[in-house]
Formats: structure tokens, C-alpha cells, sequence
């Protein structure tokens, strides 16, 4: 499979629009055209020891959960590891691939797996994705309606010099017996203000004017983070045993909540894999569940009686290239080889 077909089928396996706005995802790296890709070597994380691994296992191309470039890179020198991985990448003619984020969101995705670990239970996003492309343009609609004048036509050409207006419509209406125009049009929240601006120097215009709010709607069980409903309350310490087995760990972090014990009931927990302080706070539930938390937010929640897991921040995401490697299988029809680092791990253990 060349690299152009197996880069669009991986972005319809995820799409990239669901990743977070910051984040770098795609591909980072591309070997000189033409290039064909035998194996599709999946990691967590790419270290330089990870990188001597899909060398010396042939690969074509790495997809690498984490973006091994994430910081703009200013030069391509052998000084720095992460320059050393684009260096090495290239004279072995590897491509590297990243879709972070976009696999946190998708249905099917790292935050999904992550919950196989709670036993069975009913999730749904904790920040539901919305539809990438809809509406196309545009945050507001304003609708008004004006009589046949050449004051409608010089509103008209006011509104058409604004920045940022788009599918500007005029109708023909009939309003209370009278042959009217219903003007149209689709603005961004800066443009907003320079209608509303435009349009109350007339007080009959403005009177008449409508302002919709363009939402785009939810995508079904996509998101960011997790909240899952256990079918049966299970005690901390169960709950705790269950999750170290999911992720074959032999210690996590726990930090009891204010009034909680090791046999308290959890009956809904909060999860995200990898680092989840922005996602989780706020949550209602019985416990949190991600790899690494700042010590301020462990210590706001367990003050509001929820209890907090901590696995250390790729050992929540790591388990899941297993299940991605037997997905990636099927979606692409078996047409490549795919395997899974050996070398990948967390840098942190237990001493």
C-alpha cells in the first residue's frame, strides 16, 4: 500500500478533526515519494530506543500515539533526541503518523478501552465532539425583513463591505399584506457586532431583526473523557484490583475522597486517559480515573468525596495498541503487516 492511501484510510479510521485544537496530529514525517508501506509499526511513545526497534523491524511507517514533534522544531540537527528521531526517520525512509487526540475522541478509541477496565457499564462522553462541518459558515444567523426601498439596498451593500458575512440571501415575503424582502445572512461573532451595529440606525429594521445561535450537533458517543455507569456498585478496593488488571499493573496511585473508605460504593466513575485535570474537573461522580492529575486538583476532589486513580499518564493509553493493531487489521483489509513496539513503556516505575 502506498503512503498517500494508507495515510486517507487511517484518517477514516479517525478523523483528524476531532482531535483537540492544539494538538499535532497527521502525518509528521513523509520519506520522498514514491514510498511503500510493508509495515505499519504502532508505539505510545516514539523514544530513540523505540525508534532503533522499528529500524531494526523494517518499518515503513510509525504511528505514534503521543506526536513525537509537538513544538514547532527550528532545526534538524543530531543535538537533540527529537531531532535525532526525524534525522534517523529519514535515512531509513520511515514515515511517521499521529493521531492523539482524534483517538481520544472517536467511539472506538483509547477512553473506550479505558473503561473496559471498570467491568460493565454505560459511558458517555464527558465533552461530546461536535460535527466538524456543520453549519459550513458562520456562528450566528441574523434574518430581518424590510419594505422594497433603496434603503434596503444601500443596508445591503453596508452589510456585503463587513468582514467575515457569508450566504446572503434575499427573499421575496409577505408581511401582515404587505410585499416585503426577508434578508438572510450567516456571520462570525465579530461580524455580529457590525450588523447589530448596521442595523439599529434604522429602528424598523432593527425591531424586526432575528439573531440565531448556528450550533453545530453532537456526534453520538464522541468526545473527550468518559462518565460510566456501573451496572452494579462495586466497593474502591474492587474497583481498584479491576483496573490494576486491565492495565497489567502491578501499583497505582489512590487518593481516598473525604468520607470515603476502601468498601465505599462506586457506582459511576469519570475517566480520560492520560493527563485529566482539564476534562475531570468538575465532574460529579465516585471516582476519577487517569493517568496523572496535578496535586491541586487530587486534593479539590478528594475534599469533594471523590476519589482519585492514578496509573501514570501512558500506562492508560498504552494497553489500547493491542486492540488498535487487531482494528487497523480489518479496516485495511489485511493488506500490511502491523505490529506493536516491544520497546514502549512508561518512564516512570516503581523503585
Amino acid at each position: 500500500m502506498n503512503l498517500g492511501e494508507l495515510v486517507s484510510a487511517l484518517n477514516d479510521f479517525a478523523s483528524l478533526s476531532l482531535a483537540e485544537s492544539w494538538d499535532n496530529v497527521g502525518l509528521l514525517v513523509e520519506p520522498s515519494p514514491p514510498h511503500t508501506v510493508n509495515t505499519l509499526f504502532l508505539t505510545n511513545d516514539l523514544t530513540e530506543e523505540v525508534m532503533e526497534e522499528a529500524v531494526q523491524k523494517a518499518a515503513d511507517l510509525i504511528l505514534s500515539y503521543h506526536p513525537p514533534i509537538f513544538t514547532p522544531l527550528k532545526r534538524v540537527t543530531w543535538k537533540t533526541w527529537k531531532e535525532r528521531l526525524v534525522v534517523r526517520a529519514l535515512e531509513h525512509r520511515i514515515g511517521i503518523y499521529s493521531p492523539h487526540t482524534a483517538y481520544d475522541a472517536i467511539p472506538h478509541g483509547v477512553n473506550n478501552w479505558l473503561t473496559k477496565g471498570l467491568g460493565a457499564c454505560t459511558s458517555v462522553p464527558l465533552h461530546p465532539s461536535t460535527a466538524p462541518s456543520y453549519p459550513a459558515e458562520g456562528t450566528h444567523r441574523v434574518e430581518f425583513c424590510a419594505d422594497n426601498t433603496e434603503h434596503l439596498d444601500t443596508v445591503l451593500s453596508n452589510i456585503k463591505d463587513i468582514q467575515e458575512i457569508s450566504c446572503l440571501t434575499t427573499l421575496p415575503a409577505r408581511v401582515e399584506g404587505e410585499e416585503q424582502t426577508r434578508v438572510s445572512l450567516n456571520c462570525s461573532q465579530k461580524a455580529l457586532l457590525e450588523v447589530v451595529a448596521l442595523l439599529s440606525q434604522n429602528s424598523l429594521l432593527y425591531h424586526k431583526t432575528e439573531i440565531l445561535l448556528l450550533q453545530k450537533p453532537l456526534l453520538p458517543h464522541t468526545g473527550m473523557g468518559r462518565l460510566c455507569t456501573l451496572s452494579e456498585p462495586v466497593s474502591l478496593s474492587d474497583i481498584t484490583e479491576r483496573i490494576k488488571s486491565h492495565l497489567k499493573l502491578p501499583h497505582v496511585r489512590l487518593a481516598v475522597g473525604m468520607g470515603k473508605t476502601l468498601e465505599s460504593p462506586v457506582k459511576k466513575a469519570a475517566l480520560c486517559a492520560g493527563s485529566g485535570s482539564s476534562v475531570l474537573k468538575g465532574v460529579e461522580a465516585d471516582l476519577y480515573l487517569t493517568g496523572e492529575m496535578s496535586h491541586h486538583d487530587v486534593l479539590d476532589a478528594v475534599a469533594n468525596g471523590i476519589s482519585v486513580i492514578l496509573c501514570e499518564h501512558s500506562n492508560t493509553e498504552r494497553g489500547f495498541l493491542s486492540e488498535l493493531r487487531d482494528m487497523l487489521a480489518i479496516h485495511l483489509q489485511n493488506k500490511i503487516n502491523i505490529i506493536v513496539s516491544e520497546k514502549d513503556r512508561d518512564p516512570l516505575q516503581v523503585a
